[in-house]
């Protein structure tokens, strides 16, 4: 009898990276589609997710302080089994932080708990659940993904350790195609074996943009962006002028 040869699936914690302001559904739907992919592949076992914002240095447009950005990421995820915030990038944080240095930060911040360095584990750390080891991977949009094709924008070195050390979850949107990103970039097309790319079939245009420009008129944002966070916004008077 021929034995039967069971692959050992690699563990891995998905990372989502924005500014998160305000955070919507599809910030939680992307961490979704990501782990419902990779779990049917067969070749991984998701462990956890973690939603960090970025820092006040950043310096986008209409960017609330990252006080604000913290809490409602905090109430976006209050009922979330399994996406945690992780607030070091936006609060602890000295200055804004390349998305190469942020994946760096928690997968080191994994290993030291893992190998027993760190005593005690972080807030948005998974339970280890016997894990000897778990990879981080950075989970995007594929306009994400497009932005590595603009010069100047993400060093060699940075988008060589993503897509080869890490590697990617990129979710599909409208307007952008995955696949021309990857060809453009040499860097991305030698590694593309290590970017999964989820096709969105419930594809909608939702974005953080929209959502301030709606609150700006006061139009409603239900269903579009969890309550908790919209009572949260209300009780700041956050978003309401230009």
């Amino acid at each position: 009898m021929i034995p039967i040869v069971q692959m050992v699936k690699q563990s891995v914690l998905l990372l989502g990276v924005g500014s998160f302001n305000p955070p919507t559904i599809m910030h939680l739907r992307i961490m979704e589609l990501a782990r419902d992919f990779l779990t049917k592949t067969g070749k991984f076992s998701v462990v956890g997710g973690v939603l960090s914002p970025v820092h006040d240095a950043y310096g986008k447009k209409d960017l609330v302080a990252g006080k604000h950005r913290i809490e409602m990421t905090k109430l976006a995820l209050e009922h979330n089994s399994w996406v945690k915030l992780s607030s070091w990038e936006a609060a602890h944080n000295t200055q804004w932080t390349r998305t190469r240095a942020v994946v760096d930060y928690h997968q080191n911040r994994l290993n030291a708990y893992l190998d027993g360095s760190l005593g005690e584990k972080d807030p948005w750390m998974p339970d280890p659940q016997n894990h000897s080891s778990i990879s981080c991977k950075l989970v995007c949009g594929a306009d994400v993904l497009e932005t590595f094709n603009t010069p100047g924008l993400w060093t060699e070195e940075d988008t060589l350790t993503l897509a080869q050390d890490y590697g990617l979850v990129v979710i599909s949107r409208e307007g952008n195609d995955p696949y021309r990103s990857i060809y453009n970039c040499d860097i991305l097309h030698e590694h593309r074996a290590n970017i999964h790319v989820v096709q969105e079939w419930l594809s909608n245009e939702i974005s953080s943009t929209r959502i301030r420009r709606a609150l700006r008129r006061h139009e409603s944002v239900r269903y579009v962006v969890p309550d908790p966070v919209i009572d949260y916004i209300a009780g700041e008077g956050l978003y309401k002028t230009l």
